[in-house]
């Protein structure tokens, strides 16, 4: 069969590779057309634009290149009518994602979509949508599945695909060479998670550095990736005592004591990876102002949101300042009952998540469906 694939982000790209592995397994035939990254297209995606130029993160930088946006979505439109897939499969990245649906359903194509807009953290209305242009959604949160059930719209939960890259039996280095592999010392780690995206790192960072004079028993390591590069990261923390290791997050969290983290997909790993954790957001003060206006959830970490309570601390906007920051983390680092509480709920969290296996789960279920509408 013919897939056409849409991911607009780095996480879109490795969740949507797995997808394309799993749904080589059942159909050896499978033909895939992609807008996503290098790892879609080492499963044998054909790329046709790369997520590096279609991330466009908050709403003044969406403006700024809405000419951009919409000349992209003119040439997805044609690129799908070309190709004539047997199904669209979207991944994630709503803005964009959501406008080809309702073209690709208009058309006469098969819609799913795989890892669902955040509408029950906001827009809501994305919701109509949904349910009037998206012929099959896969959720991988079981929060979201039970919001999607109260709009009447059935939805299959697969488990969070999370849970077959960081598995128990994952080879890590071990912390003898890792330490020596990145020129670290035996201090304990404090580990500095602080974004994705250029934007926040300037806003964040400077904070999350403000705690390393006060706690000079341990070593704080920002985890960096090359789509940011080393030297911006060395711009921000100058001539501060912090180690940078690069696109090792995973091993880096492996071998740390605790960890400051940007919300986001990263307090999760953080999570799965057993290592309590302080989770803070700061963004400009319009974005903070619109975003506390449109965005109706309690939380701000997947951790507490599957939980449904507060599990680890959130530090947000005024209240992430250098003062809240250093007594959040002395908790963390020398309560043992708060450490020792952190850690057993993650394993509760974990159980939530349905298991390892979503993207095969999502695969069949998609390949299912497709047969079944052949008949």
């Amino acid at each position: 069969m013919k897939y056409y694939i849409i991911a607009g982000e780095a996480s879109g790209d490795l969740h949507a590779s797995n997808l394309m592995k799993a749904l080589r397994s059942i159909d050896e035939r499978a033909n895939f057309r992609c807008w996503g990254g290098d790892l879609m297209e080492k499963q044998g995606g054909t790329i046709v634009k790369h997520y590096r130029d279609l991330a466009f993160m908050g709403f003044l930088e969406v403006i700024v290149n809405l000419l951009t946006i919409l000349k992209n979505l003119r040439l997805c439109r044609h690129d799908i009518l070309e190709f004539q897939p047997d199904v669209v499969i979207l991944v994630d990245y709503p803005g964009f994602n959501l406008r080809i649906a309702k073209f690709v359903h208009l058309q006469g194509f098969k819609v799913f979509y795989y890892i669902s807009p955040q509408v029950w953290a906001w827009k809501a209305s994305r919701v109509n949508i949904i349910k009037k242009y998206v012929d099959q959604m896969f959720v991988i949160l079981p929060f979201e599945k039970e919001f999607f059930d109260e709009h009447n719209y059935p939805v299959d939960f697969v488990g969070h695909p999370l849970l077959d890259i960081i598995t128990e039996d994952r080879e890590f280095p071990t912390k003898t060479d890792f330490l020596k592999r990145n020129s670290l010392n035996s201090r304990p780690i404090i580990a500095l998670l602080p974004g994705s995206r250029k934007q926040e790192i300037k806003l964040v960072l400077k904070i999350m550095l403000s705690a390393v004079p006060s706690f000079k028993t341990f070593q704080f390591v920002i985890a960096g990736t090359n789509t940011i590069g080393e030297a911006f990261y060395r711009r921000i923390s100058r001539k501060m005592e912090v180690k940078i290791v690069m696109n090792q997050t995973y091993d880096l969290l492996k071998h740390s004591y605790a960890a400051i983290v940007t919300s986001g997909t990263a307090t999760l790993e953080t999570a799965l990876l057993g290592v309590p954790q302080i989770v803070c957001y700061k963004g400009t003060r319009i974005s903070y102002i619109l975003a506390k206006e449109l965005i109706k959830v309690p939380y701000i970490s997947l951790v507490n949101l599957i939980m449904k309570r507060e599990i680890v601390k959130e530090i947000i906007q005024d209240r992430f300042t250098p003062t809240r920051l250093n007594f959040e983390l002395k908790t963390i680092l020398e309560d043992e009952a708060v450490r020792n509480r952190i850690i057993f709920t993650y394993q509760h969290m974990k159980d939530r998540l349905g298991g390892p296996g979503a993207s095969q789960r999502t695969a069949s279920l998609m390949i299912q469906y497709l047969q079944n509408s052949e008949v």
